[in-house]
């Protein structure tokens, strides 16, 4: 159920901002995601992902630390590969992947309504990914569902995500882009802190 309603969530959130998706990412970003994809197919990696997790919030910890990595940009083609790859890989060993990939976005030539459209997209199409790989490639089910699931509960979850959605979207007319970036910053970093929490507790505790 969680896979599903992220699905939905960013793909509205993409859907209301699409305007504002900057295409010319896509290529490259695609590049590096159908390669990443290529070799789960054929070798079925399935790690542990406490140990992702760990990775996945310790990068915008080194990105803060080591100026070259600060400043990656999703807008250049390079960083846009590189961001395919390794969002793609951090989605499919950890399912989540949501600090790794603002690293990209944080310092780049793009506006605030860019990066919300453009990271929609991605993401949006790292949820499918996801549930396309567990589900079917490696036969895994992503969620487990619960009995207590009934249409009207996924139905009214759906429709939270998607008014809870547009109500983001609209605080982005009132927020100026410095403060957007630096209330990001520090979203990333609490989200990085999680991350490790998370994972240093399924692979210690």
């Amino acid at each position: 159920m969680h896979g599903t309603i992220q699905s939905i969530s960013n793909g509205s959130r993409f859907w209301f901002l699409r305007g504002n998706m900057v295409w010319n990412i896509l290529p490259p970003y695609l590049l590096g995601t159908a390669i990443v994809v290529s070799v789960f197919v054929f070798i079925t990696v399935i790690p542990d992902p406490g140990l992702v997790l760990v990775l996945v919030g310790t990068f915008p910890w080194i990105a803060r630390l080591v100026p070259r990595l600060g400043g990656l940009d999703i807008a250049k083609p390079s960083n846009a590969f590189a961001c395919g790859v390794a969002v793609t890989l951090a989605q499919l060993l950890a399912g989540a992947s949501g600090p790794l990939l603002d690293v990209f976005y944080l310092k780049s030539s793009l506006n605030r309504y860019q990066v919300v459209a453009t990271k929609a997209f991605t993401q949006t199409l790292g949820h499918f990914i996801k549930l396309l790989y567990y589900g079917g490639i490696a036969s895994i089910a992503v969620d487990v569902i619960d009995p207590l699931l009934t249409p009207g509960l996924l139905v009214g979850s759906i429709s939270l995500a998607v008014i809870g959605t547009w109500l983001g979207t609209r605080v982005l007319d009132r927020v100026a882009e410095n403060t957007f970036r630096d209330v990001t910053s520090k979203i990333i970093l609490a989200l990085s802190a999680a991350c490790i929490a998370r994972g240093a507790w399924e692979l210690f505790v």
